[in-house]
């Protein structure tokens, strides 16, 4: 290697070298090398009492000191003005990391290690706040996918995910609340489907009136998302919306096949009127996009499960005429159904599931052959075997529909009694639901009060008689209802 080659790798190390190595080989230049002729002169004063030292040489002494001290002085300058823009590099980029109070507080600091030092605490801190943002995100993460799986595995309907989209929404974009309002038939008002983070009841369908010029009926209009500040006019007309529709307030149009189908909404909290970013708008904007096409599909399903019901109801019925006696029997069981529903304060939502299980709770009979369904005479026990299969029949047919599938235990079960000697399965006591109780009830009443080719029917006194007699079999708390229902319409009727 040649020496000028030596000598480029020696400077090249000593600048690749650490802080703390330059540092002490400046420091044995600057200091040690004047240190040591110092002492030589000492040395020289106290042997001969003079310097014994030439000119030419004290001057050769003289100028390598001044030399090593000027080089020492060089590098470390140099050192210097690189920690200096160090400091001023790393300001800078803490501009886009730190808060501006903070930044501004380190510039005005002078020392540049203090600021070097202060802005790596800044970073630190800065760095623990994102982890724990990041381990609360991952947190937030598995909440909602459990949240998504529990929807997934008990959704009856559509409202489950829509509830879980308002949910996620709010809680990532740190809003007070936010709702799915859906157009009326005329397109004249919006009506709550779905709300998150109020106390509003959305099954009261509360509505909204949409005003040519509002900020509302302009994003409906544009359909493009919008991000509306200040209180606005129908927060004014509408009180209830109020917990709704705060200060600030992202509206995003649903929109499917370049048709709107309603609005999603989203609230800060009082007090925040930082306006929501683009960024927030595209994302919620997609969202409504995906959600209309979620409402949609639903609408499309909901109407093949209504044909699929309408159409297995036509079976139904088509069963009941078939036999003269027993026509119109569906229809009052269901009525009679539906009265005791009534009066025991049943939701909607069971007092339908008993509405729709009444009219297909003989659905079954359509796998009976027709010498056994329509005899004139009582059955043998062969034909009973064959008869008792109705309920499972009747199960097997609407199983399949997953609409209908809240109807099998009713259809399977209508002919089990409370001691266990009932059929299919046998069930006994509280094995038996309190709505498949009540259309027994109904069904035994129908059938006392209806004339059969083997016996006439009974009148209403003694049709209840025959209930009450059946204390093993049938639910009493039941049939005193039946009774007092059944009286209250004779009543009305006089």
């Amino acid at each position: 290697m040649k020496k000028n080659d030596k000598k480029v790798l020696f400077l090249a190390s000593f600048e690749d070298a650490s802080i703390l190595v330059i540092f002490t080989i400046l420091f044995l230049i600057t200091s040690i090398v004047p240190l040591v002729v110092l002492y030589y002169i000492f040395l020289q004063i106290t042997q001969h009492g003079h310097i014994n030292i030439s000119t030419k040489n004290f001057t050769y002494i003289m100028l390598l000191t001044g030399l090593g001290i000027f080089i020492g002085f060089i590098y470390t300058r140099s050192l210097l003005v690189k920690v200096i823009a160090i400091s001023k590099q790393n300001s800078k980029a803490l501009e886009n990391l730190l808060s501006p109070e903070t930044v501004k507080e380190l510039s005005q600091e002078e020392n540049e290690i203090v600021v070097l030092s202060r802005s790596f605490s800044a970073v630190t801190q800065r760095l623990e706040e994102n982890v724990r943002s990041l381990e609360l995100a991952k947190k937030t993460l598995h909440a909602i996918m459990s949240k998504v799986g529990h929807g997934i595995s008990n959704m009856q309907n559509i409202d489950t995910f829509l509830e879980l989209i308002l949910e996620t929404l709010t809680n990532a974009l740190n809003c007070k609340a936010s709702t799915l309002l859906l157009f009326n038939d005329k397109k004249t008002e919006l009506i709550v489907n779905t709300v998150y983070g109020t106390s509003m009841d959305p099954k009261k369908k509360p509505h909204l009136k949409l005003f040519d010029g509002s900020p509302l009926a302009k994003v409906l209009s544009e359909k493009k998302p919008m991000s509306i500040s200040g209180v606005f006019l129908q927060n004014n007309i509408n009180p209830p919306f109020n917990e709704l529709f705060g200060e600030t307030l992202l509206c995003a149009p649903l929109v499917y096949h370049d048709q709107v189908s309603g609005l999603l909404t989203l609230s800060k909290p009082e007090g925040q009127k930082e306006n929501f970013s683009q960024e927030d708008l595209d994302l919620v904007f997609n969202l409504a996009s995906q959600t209309a096409v979620a409402i949609e599909n639903s609408k499309l399903n909901r109407d093949i499960e209504k044909t699929y019901f309408e159409t297995i109801s036509a079976l139904a019925l088509a069963v009941d005429a078939k036999d003269k006696y027993s026509h119109g029997h569906l229809d009052r069981v269901a009525n009679h159904a539906l009265m005791i529903g009534k009066r025991l304060g049943l939701d909607d939502e069971d007092l339908n599931t008993l509405r729709d299980a009444a009219r297909l709770h003989d659905l079954g009979k359509i796998g009976i052959p027709d010498e056994v369904l329509k005899k004139d005479s009582g059955l043998n026990d062969e034909e009973w075997v064959i008869m008792r299969r109705h309920p499972e029949i009747g199960e097997s047919i609407i199983k399949p529909v997953r609409s209908l599938q809240h109807l099998c235990d009713l259809i399977r079960h209508h002919h089990e009694k409370l001691d266990g000697s009932g059929y299919p399965d046998g069930l006994k006591g509280e094995e038996i639901s309190p709505l498949v109780r009540i259309l027994s009830v109904a069904d035994v009443y129908d059938a006392l009060t209806t004339e059969r080719p083997y016996r006439p029917k009974k009148s209403k006194q003694e049709a209840i008689n025959i209930l009450r007699s059946m204390n093993n079999h049938l639910d009493q708390d039941i049939v005193n209802i039946l009774l007092e229902g059944l009286d209250t319409q004779e009543d009305l009727s006089n």
